[in-house]
């Protein structure tokens, strides 16, 4: 299990994954597809049945990124982080909690923005797919740095 110590630095000269390295990257390819609204790459991480719950609403994978399309046409754009990992892998099964740290971008600027995330991920044929997806947005901070 991680640490939540940098998978990256841990990883540098490998030419492997670990499965936690997996995981993370099933989440961080998530966040690449909504980006670019890419809906095949989306479909080819997520499970059949995945669904997500974000902002008190639950979207199935053509939903959420029915949601992206519209967000992004009216002129906002999101990066979304993996940070701080708790991975657990019971066999096929695994979850994943994290913190996203990311920010908004829209035509008044950019804000910092945390979200509180978790994802339930099955593994089929040696690769990992999302099942599940958790969303809480935290309130933006005001102090500044």
């Amino acid at each position: 299990m991680n640490d939540g110590s940098n998978i990256d630095a841990q990883n540098q000269g490998a030419t492997e994954y670990s499965e936690d390295q997996k995981i993370i990257q099933a989440i961080k390819s998530i966040f690449a597809a909504a980006a670019t609204e890419d809906v095949a790459m989306f479909n080819s991480i997520v499970a059949s049945e995945f669904y997500l719950f974000e902002g008190g609403v639950r979207y199935d994978g053509d939903a959420m990124m029915d949601l992206i399309v519209a967000i992004h046409a009216s002129g906002k754009r999101y990066e979304w982080n993996v940070t701080d990992p708790d991975l657990h892998v019971s066999g096929d099964m695994a979850w994943i909690a994290y913190t996203n740290r990311g920010s908004i971008t829209d035509g008044a600027g950019t804000t910092n923005q945390t979200w509180l995330e978790s994802a339930v991920l099955r593994r089929r044929s040696g690769s990992w797919r999302v099942v599940f997806l958790h969303s809480t947005r935290t309130p933006v901070s005001h102090a500044t740095a």
